[in-house]
């Protein structure tokens, strides 16, 4: 049966032995090494997407769950971006300046009712703050991973962005739960 044009990808068989050897397909079906630096960025996207989805999982204010979701949308279209290499422009699905401008405007949105930070935040707090808090570590970590790939230079922006947000994300959710946010007390254990 053809593919529906709303269908983005059928999947009927999950494993193609394609790459038992060390290699991997890239988005426009060239070959490369696992060891790729765009593998490891989209595979660093696709970690992150899974924390987000662990925050998800958790009981969350829906203003908060509606962002996470588009988030989590989003971070497909990343990874889509970051599996073929940038040239320049292309037709190809690449992260647009209208999803940056999306998470400023959430990180202005959520940030203006948080109280003003007195000292570095802990992650902690809710059980949701702390693994929205471990999604925003991934997430600086799959940017500095897609440093080393030729990549859209909009998805590193996008990914530098949304490390803000989730850490915007994390402060909300202890607010919405009335929950202190564990703040660094500096030498304290001294």
């Amino acid at each position: 049966m053809p593919r529906k044009r709303d269908e983005p990808v059928r999947l009927t068989r999950i494993y193609t032995r394609g790459g038992d050897l060390g290699e991997t397909s890239l988005g426009d079906g060239s070959r490369t090494s696992k060891r790729d630096p765009l593998i490891a960025a989209y595979g660093a996207v696709d970690e992150l997407n899974s924390q987000v989805g662990l925050a998800l999982a958790a009981p969350l204010p829906d203003a908060l769950r509606a962002v996470l979701e588009r988030v989590q949308n989003e971070l497909f279209d990343v990874g889509a971006d970051l599996a073929v290499p940038f040239a320049g422009e292309d037709e190809r699905l690449r992260v647009a300046q209208s999803q940056v401008d999306a998470l400023e405007a959430d990180c202005d949105r959520l940030n203006q009712d948080l109280p003003e930070l007195k000292s570095f935040v802990l992650p902690g707090g809710e059980e949701v703050a702390a693994r929205i808090h471990v999604a925003r570590a991934v997430c600086r970590r799959a940017e500095r991973v897609a440093l080393d790939a030729p990549v859209n230079p909009l998805a590193l922006v996008y990914l530098n962005r949304l490390s803000d947000l989730l850490f915007i994300l994390a402060r909300a959710a202890n607010a919405a739960a009335g929950r202190d946010e564990p703040l660094w007390k500096p030498g304290a254990s001294r």
